[in-house]
């Protein structure tokens, strides 16, 4: 029986995009869950799939993209069988995002006002009047001084800081379910980058929504995410609690991206540990595992064949072929 908890459900999800030069299967059977009032967190290295799989959710994947298998359930709709015109009854009033770069993402030419109440008037059918009014309170609740004056600036007039702010007030003004942050801190100093993500926490709790946290930056979703999906080559590689995830990382890929985290209590001039090699080609992947070829344990079957997934407990689980190995084996090397 389904959990009635269970806001988000995607199924062996798989998307490609057809380019001259061949296909590129950017998702190569996703599966993610996301209940009600959690957050979820998608990290890896840029190309590792995590903003595709956020744009198919709410049915925005680019030209030549398209969704070639698997299925995604949000909320009731399974938005892989939605036309075009179904999608945009929930886009903005059931499911928003952030997008990455706020400079881009908000449009030069409209007022900070315009762009926020269009949204508002779009999916409630306010008038103009009170949409405006509802705009000021977004301005307010996000933590910005003097709405009114800020609704009739246009972007380029504000801090970088106020433009994402003004991201994620357009993002909450018909309070979604699921917020979608992809890499909602970019290019903001490290204070403001602390506040855009308590701020997003505040609301979160505020509102009662859930949260996906897409970020290649681990260090970022280690206070603020329920689970963690890591993510390498278009496939979820390990996903696990925060815990899970930080404490105990079973995936050479995941361990990998947290020695690159500068630590805090680390002796004077220790140097990052860097994960060696370059991404896989996604036009031509590997036939085995796709992070083998930069895997300092690498063995023969790594190279060939795709490890299956390996439950470590209830809530963890990862894919590689060392956890079937310890599997077989004892603690001492003799075989189980």
């Amino acid at each position: 029986m389904a959990d009635k908890n269970i806001l988000l459900d995607i199924e062996n999800l798989k998307l490609s995009f057809f380019t001259p030069a061949g296909e590129v299967k950017a998702l190569n059977d996703v599966s993610l869950s996301l209940k009600e009032g959690e957050v979820l967190g998608i990290v890896g290295e840029s190309g590792s799939g995590k903003s595709v799989t956020a744009f198919s959710l709410m049915g925005l994947t680019a030209h030549p993209g398209k969704v070639v298998g698997g299925k995604t359930t949000f909320n009731g709709h399974v938005v892989t069988d939605m036309s075009e015109k179904e999608l945009r009854t929930i886009r903005g009033k059931e499911v928003s995002i952030i997008f990455q770069d706020p400079m881009t993402s908000l449009n030069p030419v409209y007022t900070i006002g315009n762009q926020i109440t269009e949204v508002i008037r779009l999916h409630t059918g306010a008038s103009q009047k009170e949409a405006l009014k509802k705009a000021e309170e977004l301005i307010s609740l996000v933590g910005i001084n003097d709405p009114k004056k800020r609704l009739s600036q246009y972007p380029h007039e504000l801090s970088g800081g106020m433009r994402q702010r003004i991201m994620i007030a357009i993002a909450l003004a018909c309070e979604p379910k699921l917020l979608i942050a992809d890499e909602p801190t970019t290019a903001l100093d490290v204070t403001i980058q602390a506040q855009i993500l308590e701020l997003m926490m505040e609301l979160k709790d505020k509102l009662g929504m859930s949260i996906i946290m897409i970020t290649h930056d681990l260090g970022v979703v280690a206070n603020m995410c329920d689970r963690i999906a890591v993510m390498y080559a278009g496939k979820v590689v390990e996903y696990g609690t925060a815990e899970d995830i930080f404490y105990n990382p079973k995936h050479k890929y995941t361990e990998g991206l947290i020695n690159s985290i500068p630590k805090l209590m680390s002796e004077e001039h220790e140097k990052l540990v860097p994960i060696d090699g370059v991404p896989v080609d996604m036009l031509n992947p590997p036939a085995g595992c796709p992070f083998a070829p930069r895997c300092k344990e690498c063995m023969k079957i790594c190279l060939k064949k795709m490890p299956p997934y390996t439950d470590i407990n209830e809530t963890h689980y990862s894919a590689c072929w060392l956890l079937q190995k310890e599997s077989f084996m004892g603690e001492k090397g003799e075989r189980k």
